[in-house]
Parts: structure tokens; C-alpha cells; sequence
């Protein structure tokens, strides 16, 4: 423990575990008690047992979840004041808990104890999946709602802390006004809706603002997570969804072979929108990321040629990933 002032510092790992279940993405969450809902597996950095914080973070997540992880990355590090419990409740009496927090990936065995504990990633962010085209919940509810928070504020009097009004945060966001929606931009969507009091962990943190009346007779803007869990998993699917595009990071997503439709339907699902088969096909293939394997499926229906991720490619360039091509328009 760093000690600072009367209370102290616990440094803590905290790990977004992505996999894949068929054509979904899933986050692994588990228990952390009766009265509270699914969270992300941490714990406490032990500098006695484990030389670095990664090595800290791969050992927990074995134990904790008996999953073996490949890619990890550390994402940022989450110490904010009242993250745990609201501001005034007693926190500050106890040690104030810094988390870093890792975005890793892991392959899903079939049959897999925890297969359970995944639960689908767009549960907790319904408004980030575009494959089946614009999400209703947009238009619906959540954009009407922002709308009028973004109204409340007198022009050229509402500019926050990062030098945006609310109406310039919205159009960025979210992309209206003409402004594109970045599929990147997870995480800023989601502290705008804390920000505007719209998601249940803002009600429940005792933030300014918090309007529930908002939303009144609508249901709750994605699975609630505990303390700032949600925050973290914005996080990591906003800085993944960016690595596609410069690093093959799918692929420690996908079995050994795969068909150039499953590698499809992994990153659809990843970006959160539909992609060109042609168009996607002809990508994968000129950035010379697959070879084939010069087998085919064996499963009912017309059979598929079987590719493979094509290590070399590591070597070629530099920043071998998927130009997926503009963001869309909001």
C-alpha cells in the first residue's frame, strides 16, 4: 500500500475479458456479491508474488476465472474520487482504491466452465450495435432525452470542463448536427450519458442532474454494472474497436481456421456495423492477412474454404489491420 494523508492508496487490476460466442461478443462478469450486480474480475497488485502488473493481472484472471489469456493491453487508470461509493457516504474514511485497467482477449473453449459468467457486451451498451442497422433505441429514447438536457443549458453558458457545451458534446458524440458517428467513440458516449443523468449508475452515484423523469416509462439505458465498471468497459471496446483497423487483434479472437464469413461476422460484431462481403472480402485479401489452408468445412450445406491468419504479415508491415473505411453518418 502508498500511503497518502489519514486514508491510503490500494493499487488494483482490473481486467475486461472479451471473447466470442458464435457471432456475439461477450465480457466476462462475475459475482461480487447478493446485492449487487455482475462486475469485472480484479484484484489487489501483490509486488511480492508477481514482477510486473501484467504477470499481477494473467495470474488473477487464471485463478479467479480459470481463463488463459492471450492479447493484453493496459488501457488507463481509473482513481477518481466517489468511484466506488457516492461522494459523503464514507469512502474516504477507507483506503481510496486505484484500478488499473487491461482490456484482454481469450478464446472461449466450447463447453467451458465459464461460459456462464459471459454475458453479451451489447447488453451493457444496446445503442453501440448498428449490424442490423440504426439502432431504434436512438431515435426512440436516447437522443430525445439528450436533446433536452443539451436545451437546458443557455447558449454560450453551459461550456465544461473540456471547453464543449453540451449541444457540441452530443454532436460528437453521437453524431448529429451533421457531425459522422465514430464507432470509436464508445466511452464518450457513455460519459455523456452519465453526465446527462441518463444511465442508472448516475442515479445511483448521486450525480447533479440525475433525471430519471428523462426516461420515464422507458427501460434502463443498458445493464447497470457495479462502481465505474461500465466506465472501464467503454474503455476497452472503444480502444479495440480502434486497434482493428492497425493491428490483427480479431484473430486471437477466432479459432485456429475459420471461414472468410465467420472473420466477418467477428469483426461486424466487434465494429458494431455491417460490413460489404465483397468489399470486406477483397480487404482481407489484398492486406494479405489470410492464406488458405486448402481444406474446406465438412458441416451440412455447401462447403466453404478454411483460411488461416498469416503470421508473416507481422513482419510486412507495420500496422497490419482492417481499414474498415469512413464512420457512419448519424
Amino acid at each position: 500500500m502508498i500511503t497518502a494523508g489519514t486514508s491510503g492508496i490500494e493499487i488494483n487490476l482490473t481486467a475486461v475479458i472479451l471473447a466470442m460466442r458464435g457471432d456475439e461478443p461477450v465480457v466476462y462478469a462475475s459475482s461480487l456479491g447478493a446485492a449487487m450486480p455482475p462486475g469485472l474480475p480484479s484484484g489487489p497488485f501483490d509486488p511480492g508474488r508477481h514482477r510486473t502488473l501484467e504477470l499481477g493481472l494473467r495470474s488473477f484472471a487464471q485463478e479467479q476465472a480459470g481463463l488463459n489469456l492471450g492479447h493484453v493491453e493496459q488501457l488507463y487508470t481509473f482513481g477518481d474520487r466517489g468511484r466506488l461509493l457516492p461522494e459523503g457516504s464514507g469512502e474516504a474514511a477507507a483506503p481510496h482504491l486505484v484500478s488499473i485497467g487491461y482490456l484482454a482477449l481469450t478464446r472461449m473453449a466450447a463447453g467451458a466452465a465459464q461460459r456462464e459468467n459471459f454475458l453479451p457486451l451489447y447488453q451493457f451498451f444496446p445503442w453501440e450495435d448498428w449490424r442490423g442497422g440504426r439502432p431504434d433505441l436512438l431515435d426512440r429514447v436516447l437522443l430525445p432525452a439528450l436533446e433536452s438536457w443539451a436545451a437546458e443549458a443557455e447558449a454560450g453558458s453551459d461550456v465544461e470542463g473540456r471547453g464543449l457545451t453540451r449541444r457540441e458534446r452530443l454532436a460528437l458524440s453521437f453524431g448529429v448536427d451533421g457531425t459522422p458517428f465514430d464507432e470509436e467513440k464508445v466511452l464518450e458516449r457513455y460519459e455523456l450519458l452519465y453526465s446527462a443523468g441518463l444511465v442508472d449508475e448516475a442515479l445511483r452515484d448521486r450525480r447533479p442532474g440525475a433525471a430519471p423523469n428523462r426516461l420515464a416509462g422507458s427501460p434502463p439505458l443498458g445493464q447497470v454494472m457495479p462502481f465505474d465498471h461500465r466506465r472501464i468497459v467503454a474503455t476497452a471496446l472503444g480502444r479495440l474497436r480502434g486497434k482493428l483497423k492497425y493491428r490483427p487483434l480479431v484473430f486471437e479472437l477466432m479459432a485456429d481456421h475459420f471461414t472468410l464469413t465467420d472473420l466477418q461476422r467477428k469483426v461486424e460484431a466487434i465494429s458494431g456495423h455491417h460490413l460489404h462481403k465483397q468489399n470486406f472480402r477483397r480487404l482481407v485479401e489484398t492486406g494479405g492477412l489470410v492464406e488458405p489452408t486448402g481444406e474446406q468445412t465438412t458441416t451440412k450445406g455447401r462447403p466453404a474454404a478454411l483460411f488461416r491468419f498469416r503470421r508473416e504479415v507481422l513482419r510486412e508491415r507495420p500496422a497490419p489491420g482492417l481499414r474498415l473505411g469512413a464512420s457512419r453518418s448519424g
